[in-house]
């Protein structure tokens, strides 16, 4: 009877652990984002945060202006015109053009406290017309490309995808207006690709890149 006994208790208690082990999550069944992957989307938007912020807001521009907790206040998408205003509820014409996003959203703020207790205002730029370069020909995706602080040909090339493999790279130009005057400026695109930084030129707001 006692050996009965004992080998219903070990077989319950083997029925228990199985049990157990089945319920708890495998470790290779939980997935866990690494540091690494979490880490790239916020220093990706911090990079976009401090750009928008150093940018100059110009004509032609669009910009969305975020006041907290005041949606009727908030808008989308607003186009700064060719005199280089924007409107706004409450204050009618404001200011945007030869203005960075946070001196905007500075004024705006302070503008505002007439008509809201302590305005928490956040401006941001929506499309960045005022400053393009135009690829054409031999690239990857021809058209405008949006232009960031100091942009370089190799950056303009990459950003629109590269060049195909029918590019001629010898005979590839920038036209550029200067003062009403279209000039045109030879590339040296394969010295520029080697490093020499000389030869990667900067880029002027309106440049077309000709790529053969």
């Amino acid at each position: 009877m006692k050996a009965e006994t004992i080998f219903l208790a070990i077989f319950l208690a083997s029925a228990l652990c199985c049990s157990a082990q089945d319920k708890a999550p495998a470790a290779s069944d939980t997935i866990t984002p690494s540091t690494t992957e979490t880490a790239k989307p916020a220093a990706q938007e911090a990079a976009k945060l401090a750009m928008t912020d150093s940018y100059v807001i110009e004509a032609s521009d669009m910009v969305s202006v975020f006041v907290w907790k005041e949606p009727e206040l908030t808008s989308k998408d607003i186009l700064v015109r060719p005199d280089g205003m924007i409107s706004m509820p409450l204050l009618g014409d404001v200011k945007a053009s030869g203005k960075t996003p946070l001196l905007l959203a500075a004024e705006i703020t302070d503008k505002l406290k007439k008509y809201v207790q302590e305005p928490n205002v956040t401006v941001t730029l929506s499309t960045n017309n005022s400053k393009m370069v135009y690829l054409i020909g031999e690239v990857a995706r021809t058209g405008p490309v949006g232009m960031t602080s100091g942009m370089t040909l190799l950056e303009a090339v990459s950003r629109a995808g590269g060049l195909t493999e029918f590019a001629n790279k010898k005979k590839m130009y920038i036209l550029r207006n200067d003062g009403g005057k279209q000039q045109k400026i030879p590339v040296q695109y394969k010295q520029a690709l080697k490093g020499d930084s000389a030869l990667n030129l900067t880029l002027n707001p309106g440049d077309t890149i000709v790529v053969p």
